[in-house]
């Protein structure tokens, strides 16, 4: 079995499936998390303008020799820099900070402030070759139709939580007939124990001869998330992405799903997550 999955996306664009997310990693351990990560075989890293850690996210491909088109980037506008002009400017500005010709993959990483106006600004870097797909972060009010009613280019990518215990089923029908895929932050409910020590995934934690958290990893492969579980542990990082030489059955997918109960571990509501952003501006 490979060592990596790929999702079609909308646009025809394949994205690995599995890949590293570098949300709170300081920026001064972010070039070696990265290289440790394409060293084991990830493609695939996610950061924002918000992680303050772009530059060495940029710097990590390049020392990694890899060919650029082999590594997918994903990166998200914050609000301060939403607009039509604004956004514009904001992308010119982090394909100066990664150092990159064009981004993979950008998102709107909340839902608050002229997203309409960044989104039209996005479909005009992904026009101009300076993006390669578009999508929304964190985009579940009725906000989503809007920007879906507007856009010329769907979204490639919705990144919300979700994990066994919010599979995000409803969401997903929701995206269904714009061919939005699911990305997923939280893949393993934020380490919550009693999800980590769910009895199904002990058993087959058994069966299959690996860790807990590996069979969760594999029901989102097999669920067609796309995931990018954080560590910077280089042994975590290393049985992470170790879920490729296995598959769980129907019956255990069907086992699972079963426990799906609407439990979030991010809770707070559509005000007061606005509140919280604030005037926070990320650095240039």
């Amino acid at each position: 079995m490979a060592n990596q999955t790929y999702v079609t996306l909308n646009n025809g664009c394949k994205i690995p499936q599995f890949g590293l997310g570098v949300y709170m990693v300081p920026a001064a351990e972010t070039k070696k998390n990265c290289l440790d990560a394409f060293e084991m075989g990830y493609r695939h890293i996610d950061t924002a303008h918000a992680y303050q850690n772009e530059r060495e996210v940029g710097a990590a491909v390049k020392e990694s020799g890899l060919p650029r088109e082999e590594i997918w980037i994903t990166s998200k506008l914050w609000p301060s820099e939403y607009g039509e002009q604004a956004s514009t400017d904001g992308i010119d500005k982090m394909l100066a900070r990664l150092d990159v010709d064009y981004i993979d993959l950008l998102l709107l990483h909340q839902q608050f402030g002229d997203y309409v106006g960044a989104y039209k600004a996005m479909e005009k870097a992904e026009r101009d070759g300076k993006v390669r797909s578009i999508g929304l972060s964190n985009f579940e009010s009725d906000r989503l139709e809007e920007v879906l009613s507007i856009a010329t280019i769907k979204p490639a990518v919705l990144q919300v939580e979700c994990h066994p215990y919010y599979a995000q089923s409803e969401l997903k029908k929701r995206i269904a007939d714009a061919g939005t895929v699911i990305e997923c932050w939280y893949p393993l409910g934020h380490g919550d124990s009693g999800l980590m020590n769910e009895p199904v995934f002990t058993e087959l934690a058994k069966k299959y001869n690996k860790t807990n958290a590996q069979v969760i990893l594999r029901w989102h492969i097999q669920e067609g998330n796309i995931i990018f579980p954080k560590s910077t542990n280089p042994e975590h990082l290393k049985s992470n992405i170790d879920i490729f030489d296995f598959e769980l059955t129907d019956t255990e997918m069907a086992e699972i799903k079963k426990l799906d109960n609407g439990q979030r571990f991010f809770t707070l509501g559509l005000a007061e997550q606005e509140a919280s952003l604030g005037a926070w501006k990320p650095e240039d």
